[in-house]
């Protein structure tokens, strides 16, 4: 064993926010192997890794397997070996087991052993959290001494509730809060998650460096732009947000204690750049994390299908994204066209399947049980499942993942067909209301955001941003036919869904009684339709699924 090192006055922390894959142990390690190379050439101390890294973050009921569990371990083992060589110490995150029962802990490793483990104590068990299933709460931690800095770890939740962990580990004389995350991105979270650091600072007294993960994991999408911020509660280091990044910031120890004297301060994405991003980041790593190598979808001619198209050639490239159009008598020339002229933009491959005789053909098998009834939703709903079906056909024979395209705003009030549009493997656009398409339609034709692969200019025509909505399953058709004006029915959703807001303070912001009635009946009885649809990038606070869990069987109303 290497005797630990001491130090004066400079310490060097490599903040590594990376992009690990549930499941994938041996290629998890070898991005920690990698990063700490990394962090020795820049002259690193310690390399501080996210929260539960090693086996990627969430793991969820992977970690009640012993073999997965035993695995992590010996990752964990297999890196604290290679600290034998003297170089930067590793904080990491893991899933552990012992007679006392299964941790969500970190491991400090240096000179070649495991010098320390601490467990989060505080477990969230709310939205898109469910750890109280999985973990037990861990006992409340001292700090660690490393190379002379006494270090208190808290893990994500440790800092965000209120057990009093933080205040913990500085009465038992930590210098530094080091917090290891997985925290999901919504948007507004940069706001929260520095308010809830500098509330942490002024009650300890103590500097804060933020890790948190990077990258997308089914629903969620982890945003990195890890930070810290100094006891005179100002930010002093900011990374970027949706990219794989190593920083180093450097602490000096002053006579009121250590501060982050250097490091990088990165710009962050606000609003439509900062949705957008998210959307692409996660579709990326949705697509290319199981194993597709590439995607179809229905390319209609309207706003959602062309945002989805967008979002998919920014995030795999065009080579890797297939558009059809799939017209049937009630298809405009218009929709012709815009289809047509979103895909030249976009330079992605797109063919044309009319569904007129398949279609009737459906009709036709079902003419003698129809005999005697009108022509209604029904008939309109075979167009939708004829479009899913081939869909599906097309990811069969060719491996492609079918991405859906429905927004929130649909999603809620059941306006999409089960095993027609609703048909795919993920939709990216799953938690944007209507209008807030609309903005990151009319945001991606002015910009490219960073790290796209796709086209810069116009990729959503102009005519598909300025059209009214329509899923053109009957002469003249349009979404407020049946629906009040998007801008109404989103703000009554918002305030059903993330506000879960009464009925009567709907109407008094100045909506009509009635109308606010209906949506929320239709939000009520289309959830058996959201539980089977397929999963979408988490981007508001309260996404389907995950966050909002109602019953389907439920009578419940508001009057």
């Amino acid at each position: 064993m290497t005797a630990q090192k001491t130090i004066s006055t400079t310490f060097r922390i490599a903040v590594a926010q990376l992009n690990p894959t549930v499941g994938d142990v041996s290629g998890n390690l070898a991005k920690a192997r990698e990063a700490r190379t990394e962090a020795a050439r820049s002259g690193a101390d310690l390399l501080l890794l996210t929260e539960l890294f090693i086996s990627g973050y969430p793991p969820e009921d992977l970690v009640v397997k012993p073999a997965f569990l035993n695995a992590c371990r010996k990752a964990v083992d297999a890196l604290a070996a290679d600290t034998a060589d003297g170089g930067p110490g590793i904080i990491v995150g893991f899933p552990r087991q012992d007679e006392t029962g299964r941790y969500n802990a970190v491991a400090v490793i240096d000179g070649g052993q495991v010098i320390a483990i601490r467990d989060k104590v505080d477990l969230p068990n709310y939205g898109e959290f469910d750890e109280k299933r999985v973990f037990d709460q861990g006992p409340m931690p001292g700090p660690v001494n490393f190379r002379g800095m006494r270090l208190g770890i808290p893990i994500c939740e440790d800092i965000w509730g209120d057990l009093g962990v933080c205040e913990t580990l500085a009465e038992s004389g930590a210098e530094i809060l080091l917090v290891p995350n997985g925290s999901p991105y919504y948007r507004g979270k940069m706001d929260v998650r520095h308010q809830v650091a500098i509330k942490q600072v002024i009650e300890t007294g103590l500097p804060l460096l933020y890790a948190n993960q990077l990258g997308g994991q089914d629903e969620l999408v982890f945003d990195g732009a890890s930070f810290a911020v100094n006891t005179d509660k100002l930010l002093a280091f900011q990374m970027s947000q949706f990219e794989e990044a190593i920083s180093i910031c450097e602490w000096k120890k002053q006579e009121a204690g250590w501060v982050c004297q250097s490091g990088m301060m990165s710009r962050l994405p606000q609003n439509e750049e900062a949705d957008y991003r998210a959307c692409m980041l996660g579709f990326r790593d949705y697509v290319n994390k199981n194993g597709f190598k590439n995607v179809v979808l229905g390319l209609s001619g309207g706003i959602d299908s062309a945002i989805c198209a967008a979002l998919a050639v920014d995030a795999l490239g065009e080579e890797r994204v297939r558009t059809v159009m799939l017209p049937y008598r009630y298809t405009s020339s218009d929709s012709f066209k815009d289809a047509e002229d979103c895909a030249k933009a976009l330079g992605c491959r797109y063919d044309i399947v009319p569904i007129e005789e398949p279609v009737q053909g459906f009709l036709s098998a079902l003419s003698d049980m129809f005999e005697g009834t009108e022509s209604g939703i029904t008939e309109e709903n075979l167009q939708s499942r004829t479009r899913g079906t081939i869909l599906m056909a097309l990811s069969n024979k060719f491996g492609s993942m079918v991405v859906t395209t429905g927004n929130k705003s649909e999603m809620s009030v059941g306006y999409a067909t089960l095993y027609g549009d609703m048909n795919g493997g993920f939709n990216p656009i799953k938690d944007l209301y209507k209008m807030q398409v609309y903005g990151l339609s009319r945001w991606r034709n002015t910009t490219v955001p960073p790290g796209a692969l796709g086209p810069s200019g116009e990729v959503i025509p102009k005519n598909i941003i300025d059209k009214a909505p329509s899923a053109e399953l009957r002469p003249n058709q349009t979404d407020q036919d049946s629906l009040p004006p998007y801008p109404v029915l989103d703000d009554i959703l918002e305030c059903l869904v993330e506000k879960e807001m009464g009925t009567e303070e709907i109407v008094a912001r100045g909506h009509d009684e009635a109308t606010v009635h209906r949506i929320e009946h239709l939000l009520y009885i289309a959830e058996y339709k959201r539980r089977q649809s397929a999963p979408g990038v988490k981007i508001t606070r309260k996404n389907f699924g995950r966050d909002r869990r109602y019953p389907i069987t439920n009578r419940f109303r508001d009057r």
